[in-house]
């Protein structure tokens, strides 16, 4: 059984958003009661989930928190309507980068049930907190979310909110995740409290965050070392150890390849082989979908040479394109320009059904108004609008949907295998 304490646990928010934890209430003398100050960050407003592994067993739980005795506490944890045992695991603790008297708290659970819903308390001081593994087959429909580009501002946030309500599995942000530019430690702390008290389901279930970096992650953008993003790394370190590009698997039926475009790992060498490497280990998967920051196929900055220096996706479309056809990768998610884009399918910069789609641009939380199509014969459309992408497998086939901060469709496409066209 779950060591409950009454004193603890108070009645879950409206809307299925966690409750927060009542603070309590100091008495001095004669004079009225006065409520103790809240913390700078706690479990209850910064608890998130994400992935180092096979997503089908395993979940990671990370809060920020300046509570002292969080060190040592367990996560207790069950499975709904499989098991009443309560599983225990302690967290590991690291400081939180650049903001002294903050930590990060990190607890990774293995073994668990596909497709199960899980309860969750931190110690015994928490209010409920809910997830769901992913299910073992991809034998039924699924959507997840993505998107890019998003800051602290009321756009993000309604964003997260029309997110939160397809009910995603997951979502993935594809860099510029706080724009703390490797310095801003509130920002960062900022944005996982919208994140953390927003991106929840109907159901009042976290749903769990995949990232890659993007160039406002690092201090200088381009070019640098994993020292100049600390707190990209002390949040994301362990899908990303040792390089910083990486493959989430999905069971046997969904791959994402995150990618470094520039930041802090070159595009061209080392990452490209183990690109090619990694899509070619993956090309049987039903869903093979690439993650990257900086766009192939830009909206807004210009892709051509421009004053004696390269365009804007230069190098991807030098040493990555050609993979992502080779291996007949289904879906290419691309950000940094601030709009809403979508290509033609593409083989060799050109209009071709057997070809590869990229998606995004990057609006979550920041827009600029596209460029003139004019010499981009590579777009479908573009446009300027806050949005994000919902995305629906079903079988071999998928479905993207964007829709803006307001949950209106902006556009609708339709992608299904096509291993072996290319």
């Amino acid at each position: 059984m779950f060591p409950t304490d009454r004193r603890t646990f108070l009645g879950a928010a409206a809307g299925g958003l966690a409750a927060l934890l009542a603070r309590p209430t100091v008495l001095l003398g004669d004079e009225p009661a006065v409520a103790a100050p809240a913390p700078l960050a706690s479990a209850n407003d910064t608890v998130f989930l994400t992935w180092h592994t096979d997503p089908t067993t395993t979940m990671v739980i990370q809060w920020v928190s300046e509570e002292p005795d969080d060190s040592g506490t367990p996560v207790y944890f069950t499975a709904e309507g499989v098991s009443s045992v309560w599983g225990t695991k302690t967290p590991s603790a690291r400081p939180f980068p650049l903001l002294p008297g903050l930590t990060i708290f990190r607890v990774e659970l293995t073994g668990l049930v596909p497709g199960t819903d899980y309860r969750f308390h931190i110690g015994t001081r928490s209010p409920a907190f809910k997830f769901r593994t992913m299910p073992a087959k991809a034998t039924d429909d699924f959507t997840f979310v993505s998107g890019g580009d998003c800051g602290v501002n009321d756009h993000v946030v309604n964003n997260n909110k029309v997110a939160a309500k397809q009910d995603p599995y997951f979502a993935i942000i594809g860099g510029d995740l706080a724009y703390d530019n490797g310095t801003n430690p509130k920002a960062t702390l900022a944005w996982l409290k919208n994140y953390s008290t927003t991106m929840i389901d109907r159901k009042g279930r976290l749903i769990p965050l995949v990232a890659c970096m993007g160039n406002h992650e690092v201090k200088g953008g381009y070019a640098k070392t994993r020292a100049d993003g600390p707190l990209f790394f002390a949040l994301f370190d362990g899908l990303f150890p040792e390089t910083t590009y990486a493959a989430l698997d999905f069971g046997d039926y969904l791959s994402l390849i995150l990618l470094d475009t520039g930041h802090v790992a070159k595009v061209e060498g080392e990452q490209t082989s183990w690109l090619d490497q990694a899509l070619k280990d993956r090309r049987e998967r039903p869903h093979l979908i690439a993650v990257q920051h900086v766009p192939c196929y830009p909206s807004f900055r210009p892709a051509d040479l421009t004053g004696g220096k390269a365009g804007t996706g230069d190098l991807q479309r030098k040493h990555w394109v050609p993979l992502y056809e080779k291996h007949s990768v289904d879906l290419v998610l691309e950000h940094h320009d601030h709009t809403f884009k979508r290509t033609h399918p593409l083989l060799g910069g050109r209009a071709n059904k057997a070809g590869v789609l990229y998606l995004g641009d990057g609006s979550w939380g920041q827009l600029r108004a596209p460029l003139k199509p004019e010499g981009r014969d590579y777009l479908a459309t573009a446009n300027q609008t806050y949005h994000l992408t919902v995305h629906r497998l079903e079988g071999e086939e998928r479905f993207h949907m964007a829709v803006d901060e307001f949950g209106k469709i902006v556009d609708v496409c339709r992608t299904a295998r096509k291993r072996g066209l290319s």
